[in-house]
């Protein structure tokens, strides 16, 4: 139980915090259109007929039969794309995942302070939790190879699973929507409302989220913050399983591994891991300091994460890539660059922020704010205000590289293309009349996340402007760069 405060909470005023994203016109496009164009993803790129499927690159002569049958499209229409025994099995997964949050060892850490005053709990094991599920997963694939029943599954059942964790992402929205009504001023649990989700739009307020951080007690669980739950666990894991099962479709399908899905899969999954090592690291992101959790959160940390962002090696499992020596060390030269930039800048501010004395950042040059805050002005800092995005966005290219000038096309067995890849079955890979377009499947991600980047770095400006009033002026004509220096 969170210690208790005396403050009370106004209500948050939706005038003196604004609408984003489009306001309500605009959250609806992205609550009901994300998940079709996760299905336009899963059938437009795919292993029955190419990526994209033939027909859409001749919109002139193009059948919605055939296009039906291109793209794999359930016998019993739309009813096909779910299933009891897909959905069950996701639901296990979320109760495995909370079971190990409960059982394995954990370290317990308080949030920042509230603005009612007090903090709140947290149960940090996200990283054990990782570990022993990929441990079970390398022990079954040790034993039964690519035929693992994980494996097999998950790829035999991707549709279906898809759509248990778009009906799961909804189904949570909408309970801590209702939930977030209950929320009373100077509760003793610390429950906020956050100021970005109550503009009183039913739309507005379920895709931003109302309550800043739900919590829930389940039997024998116990107390769960469902935002900080969600946020590294079933999607981030999910995201690394996905891959997986897509590397061993590739052997299922061809006989061999391609050196790109590994390179792919081991990179992401290094990602993946950092990240999940970083658990308390979490407390000072946006996502939990402000944002309230709603459709937007719920959506992106258990269907966007791991089903979009594992789209290079679902295409690599039909189309396989080789790299070579040469391929592997120029997309590694690229990653190592992103993650440099990426680590040594937020290593700067971190070692800045709790002891500016030290050797390392006694040099830096900072603007002491009335806040008392200092903003750095040399450094790393001193290149762009966000120059930590730079390389996180630099880390995203090697995801996508690997996948080359995407674009596929599968021939019926006998066919004997020239430079057709076959697989086991008979069928030919080639890439024909698709190449090139398979890239706006394979690398949205790199276009996705520089947008991703770019809102993050203007919600960041106006709360920044909000704060510091003059002072953040004062920095920006000496900090030109928002996040790519001499460019943007």
């Amino acid at each position: 139980m969170a210690p208790k405060s005396k403050s009370k909470q106004p209500e948050p005023a939706h005038s003196s915090h604004g609408y984003e994203f489009g306001g309500p016109l605009g959250t609806a496009g992205i609550t009901f259109g994300l998940p079709l164009l996760c299905y336009i993803f899963t059938f437009a790129c795919n292993d029955v007929s190419g990526c994209p499927a033939p027909s859409l690159l001749s919109p002139k002569t193009l059948s919605i039969d055939q296009l039906k049958a291109e793209v794999g499209w359930p016998e019993n229409g739309i009813w096909g794309l779910a299933s009891w025994k897909a959905t069950g099995w996701t639901l296990a997964y979320y109760l495995f995942s909370a079971l190990l949050y409960r059982i394995l060892p954990a370290t317990e850490v308080e949030g920042t302070e509230l603005p009612t005053g007090g903090r709140l709990k947290y149960r940090f094991n996200a990283f054990a939790s990782a570990i022993f599920t990929l441990v079970i997963c390398l022990a079954g694939t040790i034993a039964q190879g690519a035929e693992f029943p994980l494996w097999t599954f998950i790829t035999d059942n991707y549709v279906q699973i898809l759509t248990a964790n778009i009906l799961i992402a909804y189904a949570i929205a909408a309970f801590v929507y209702v939930r977030s009504f209950s929320v009373k001023p100077g509760n003793p649990q610390h429950r906020l409302l956050a100021a970005g989700g109550c503009s009183g739009n039913l739309i507005y307020d379920f895709y931003m989220g109302r309550e800043l951080n739900p919590r829930v007690t389940i039997p024998f669980i116990g107390e769960i913050d469902i935002k900080e739950w969600m946020e590294l666990r079933p999607g981030m894991l999910g995201w690394i399983l996905l891959n997986c099962a897509f590397v061993a479709k590739q052997y299922r399908t061809f006989g061999f591994v391609s050196d790109s899905i590994i390179f792919v899969t081991v990179v992401q999954a290094i990602y993946v891991l950092d990240g999940i090592f970083m658990e308390p690291a979490i407390l000072t992101t946006i996502d939990i300091i402000n944002d309230g959790f709603g459709f937007m959160l719920s959506f992106g940390d258990l269907v966007w994460v791991p089903f979009i962002y594992s789209q290079q090696t679902r295409y690599l499992s039909t189309h396989p890539v080789t790299l070579g020596w040469l391929g592997i060390a120029g997309v590694s030269i690229v990653l190592i660059a992103g993650f440099a930039i990426f680590r040594l800048s937020n290593l700067q501010k971190n070692i800045f922020r709790t002891n500016p004395n030290d050797p390392r950042v006694a040099h830096i040059s900072y603007i002491e704010t009335k806040t008392g805050s200092r903003l750095m002005t040399s450094g790393w800092w001193g290149i762009a205000r966000h120059i930590n995005y730079l390389g996180d966005w630099l880390q995203s290219w090697p995801y996508s590289l690997p996948t080359g000038f995407a674009g596929y096309v599968i021939l019926t067995a006998g066919t004997n293309a020239e430079g057709a890849i076959k697989m086991r079955d008979g069928r030919e890979v080639v890439q024909g009349p698709a190449k090139y377009w398979g890239m706006i499947f394979t690398y949205f991600y790199v276009v996705y996340f520089a947008i991703l980047l770019i809102h993050r770095d203007s919600r960041d400006d106006e709360k920044c402007a909000k704060k510091y009033g003059e002072d953040w002026e004062k920095y920006k004509s000496i900090v030109k760069y928002k996040i790519v220096p001499g460019i943007y």
